[in-house]
């Protein structure tokens, strides 16, 4: 089973710069700057490599709304979404402290195809050592004339900055991320412009997740079929998921798109400990709706986990086991989401609170039978169309499928008059 995403991945002593090429590393680059530009976008479009943020939308294809030739504006952005603080998360870390060169190389093909100017590295605050390593490998890509001007004599420049975030969940929503690299609030920007035309400082840009980065240079290399052939569905290439919970063996695999969430659990991490079975699960970080024990078989890609009832995301699941309350569960979840509101829009800047307030008042004994359908009321008004973004709609979508699969443990709490856990 080919994993080229984690192949040379070195937590310890990541490859420097001389390690990666004696590996192949930057051969891509040479590789695209022998291509024109749209014939880069056509091979990344036609691999069917979906962005690995949560979105799901395909790469190539986002790639070809940025104007193109000689009358487009200038300077062009590209930027990495490395911003991870989706809780339940970690995928992105794996790949930025065990493998920098691999997102620099990919970024700097991602730039050749939309004739990128300026790139940045977007960085959560936590990931020092992240960031430490992205510093040194950036000067290393400069000192070897793949960064810098007239690369390898191609006539192209590209700069690239590392930029990290003051720690707001809200700056990983792509025109947040944008608002903040220019000094601004970190909040969201209507849409349209979409980024691809009016993105950072007014100008053309791509924002794409690390973990999509990093698979540019090898559909380079390889091929879009390839790609394809790495996938167990119709979703192409291979994804590295991850589990948390009371599992044996918590971790993050690169694997085939399209592997159950069976397999993920019980093979890779080691299934339950002893003494827990499963109860939910968040397929895709916390903000996703829970799938139960009868979505073991469902395969973990985009289309199958919609059509059980939740999303794939990061594709990192978090496991609820059956002596964990699914009201304290989920309360932790919308305490979470409400302090991470950036307070833009009313419904998310009141209604979050206003959640996290009911479900802390239910887990206390505190709670009225009426409280279910207030939550219920807020799972409606705060989802999908309601919000200026999609902070809300997702911190909801825990919420109303546990209100779905659990509600008899909402019922026992509110009757019982405390939590029975």
């Amino acid at each position: 089973m080919e994993k080229p995403l984690t192949q040379h991945i070195n937590l310890q002593q990541p490859l420097s710069l001389k390690e990666y090429e004696a590996k192949g590393g930057y051969s891509a680059v040479r590789k695209a700057l022998k291509m024109t530009p749209q014939e880069v976008q056509k091979m990344v479009q036609e691999s069917n490599l979906k962005g690995r943020g949560g979105a799901g939308f395909n790469t190539g294809m986002k790639w070809s709304f940025v104007p193109m030739g000689e009358n487009a504006p200038h300077p062009k952005y590209l930027v990495a979404n490395a911003d991870e603080m989706e809780p339940g998360t970690f995928k992105d870390r794996l790949l930025l402290e065990g493998h920098p060169h691999q997102l620099i190389e990919g970024m700097i093909v991602a730039a050749y195809a939309i004739q990128a100017d300026i790139s940045y590295v977007f960085l959560r605050w936590a990931y020092k050592k992240a960031a430490a390593l992205i510093r040194k490998s950036i000067a290393e890509a400069y000192e070897a004339g793949y960064l810098g001007n007239d690369i390898l004599g191609s006539g192209w420049s590209l700069q690239m900055h590392l930029h990290t975030g003051v720690g707001r969940y809200m700056c990983g929503e792509e025109t947040a991320l944008l608002n903040a690299l220019e000094g601004k609030r970190a909040t969201p920007r209507a849409k349209p412009p979409f980024p691809q035309i009016s993105g950072l400082f007014g100008k053309p840009t791509i924002v794409n997740n690390v973990e999509t980065f990093c698979c540019i240079p090898h559909i380079v290399n390889n091929g879009a079929d390839w790609f394809k052939g790495l996938s167990k569905s119709e979703d192409a290439g291979t994804k590295i998921y991850g589990v948390s919970g009371k599992v044996n063996r918590p971790g993050a695999w690169e694997l085939p798109m399209g592997v159950t969430v069976r397999e993920l659990i019980e093979e890779h991490a080691g299934g339950m400990k002893n003494g827990y079975k499963i109860r939910g699960i968040l397929p895709g970080g916390a903000s996703t709706d829970f799938l139960t024990v009868d979505h073991l078989d469902v395969k973990m890609d985009f289309k199958s986990v919609a059509a059980a009832g939740s999303r794939m995301g990061t594709g990192t699941m978090i496991v609820m086991d059956d002596a964990t309350c699914p009201v304290g569960f989920v309360h932790n979840l919308q305490h979470f989401f409400a302090q991470e509101s950036c307070g833009w829009c009313t419904p998310c800047r009141e209604g979050l609170p206003w959640v996290e307030r009911i479900l802390l008042s239910i887990e206390k004994g505190e709670g009225r039978t009426e409280d279910l359908e207030l939550l219920q009321m807020h799972a409606q008004f705060l989802g999908p169309g309601n919000t200026f973004c999609a902070l809300a709609p997702g911190a909801m979508e825990p919420l109303q499928s546990a209100l779905k699969y659990f509600r008899d443990d909402f019922e026992r709490h509110i009757h019982q008059k405390g939590c029975p856990y």
